[in-house]
């Protein structure tokens, strides 16, 4: 069969990205190797890999992600070997991520949190964010783990520049603040998954939901809850109570994961304004914009 990428990845990675040329030869290329039979590619999918539904040579139900260079699947399957399924998606093959691959258990790719009410969702995201935060492998430094500290300061380059925009100054000053601060004392030392949020934890069949796609770090449980604070942005927005709501839910997940609240919000800030950013240069204004306006809710 063809495997032809998703438009979403396509217009993510940009059509001229030479990795997206090379992604038929790779992906079929991986399937010839590891025996599979393909099933079908998952859409819409996410913006940084290409997932196809396969079935190994016995007959076992898998999923192969197809990850380019910048997607660090290197470190993905690091996290994923240490967690070994606990909260997470299980790595099934011993392959070297080198090439971008990545054989996963299979999972229900059409049913995240985001099918679940809010405060079910939101209450189901915390049991599996609570699995992921153990302590990272002994040379997580030799696997390339970056710090929350050292993640931001590459972050705030890009969110300073942003202050020039009169419209945004007053958010990028505090949001660049608040980094400083928090990154000041001496950082709390465990694995995080660093991109959580509810769009990130699919239905399973060993246990009822997974988290998937890990951008992981090591640092501070707060600041991996922060993506998740902002979830579900445009209802809250939609909502003539939506400021009061968001910081209701900031003080909970605080409340019930044992984090400070004000680091919380920090972190909050922070990554609403940096995530603003981001997609205002991928010319995602109006995604941007929400973020910018949920930020000035803090």
């Amino acid at each position: 069969m063809a495997f032809e990428p998703p438009e979403r990845l396509v217009r993510a990675l940009g059509e001229s990205d030479p990795w997206l040329g090379q992604l038929p030869t790779l992906a079929k290329g991986a399937v010839d190797r590891l025996g599979l039979e393909v099933e079908r590619v998952v859409a819409p999918g996410g913006r940084s890999a290409l997932v196809l539904l396969v079935r190994r040579p016995d007959g076992e139900a898998a999923a192969l992600k197809l990850c380019p260079p910048a997607a660090a699947p290197g470190l993905e399957r690091a996290a994923l070997e240490h967690w070994d399924g606990w909260g997470a998606v299980r790595l099934l093959s011993a392959d070297d991520a080198d090439d971008g691959l990545l054989l996963l258990e299979r999972l229900h790719t059409e049913v995240s949190l985001r099918s679940l009410p809010e405060a079910k969702a939101l209450l189901e995201a915390a049991g599996t964010v609570r699995r992921l935060w153990v302590e990272p492998p002994a040379d997580w430094q030799a696997h390339g783990f970056e710090t929350v500290a050292e993640r931001t300061a590459r972050q705030a380059g890009a969110v300073r520049a942003f202050g020039e925009d009169p419209s945004a100054a007053a958010l990028v000053s505090a949001a660049l603040a608040v980094r400083d601060e928090l990154t000041a004392l001496p950082p709390e030392v465990v694995l995080l998954h660093g991109n959580f949020r509810q769009g990130k934890v699919l239905a399973a069949d060993r246990t009822p939901w997974l988290a998937v796609g890990p951008e992981p770090l090591v640092g501070e449980r707060a600041y991996d809850l922060a993506r998740l604070a902002r979830d579900r942005v445009e209802d809250l927005i939609a909502s003539s109570a939506g400021a009061s709501a968001a910081r209701r839910r900031v003080n909970k997940l605080a409340d019930s994961l044992e984090v400070d609240r004000e680091r919380l919000r920090g972190w909050t800030l922070f990554r609403a304004v940096e995530s603003a950013v981001r997609a205002i240069a991928a010319g995602r204004r109006q995604e941007g914009e929400l973020s910018l306006e949920f930020a000035g809710w803090l």
